[in-house]
Formats: structure tokens, C-alpha cells, sequence
């Protein structure tokens, strides 16, 4: 299942507010290819059109910045019920 949306990391966190679009493809169970043997197997994050991370059964590129590390992890966490390693 693929899912899209905006995360809104406050100024507090990352310096200004930041919105992070993301694109996420996920499954019912874990899988060997998801992030830390997890559900998600596939995400983008952009900041103002820049792609600031990217996991495609592996990573391409890793967070860049805080407020990408930030919406990774409320995506783990949301999508997967855990936190990144």
C-alpha cells in the first residue's frame, strides 16, 4: 500500500518550520526488505522539492537533516510501531 502526505516539524526541532512531503510504500506484515526488517519498504521525503531522504530496499540516501530524521521517525513509529535503529 502506498501512502503520501506532509509532516510538520516545528521550528523548535528544526531550526524553522519545516514541512517534510513523504511517499511511503508499506506492508500488512515485515518484510526482510523494510527498513530494519520492518514494514516499510520504500519512502521519500522532500523538503521544498529536494529529496532529503530515500529508502528503496535500501538506503539511496540517508536523512540529511533534522527535520527529515524527525519524519522518519514519525513514520516508523506511526507506520511501523517502532523506532529506527
Amino acid at each position: 500500500m502506498w501512502s503520501e502526505g506532509t509532516i510538520g516539524v516545528p521550528a523548535s526541532v528544526a531550526g524553522k518550520p519545516t514541512a517534510v512531503h513523504y511517499w511511503v510504500k508499506h506492508y500488512k506484515n515485515p518484510s526482510k526488505f523494510g527498513i530494519n526488517n520492518g514494514r516499510i519498504s520504500k519512502v521519500m521525503l522532500k523538503i521544498d522539492e529536494e529529496i532529503v531522504c530515500n529508502y528503496d530496499r535500501g538506503w539511496d540516501v540517508r536523512p540529511t537533516n533534522k527535520a527529515a530524521e524527525i519524519a522518519l521517525e514519525i513514520l516508523l513509529h506511526e507506520i511501523d510501531g517502532r523506532d529506527k535503529e
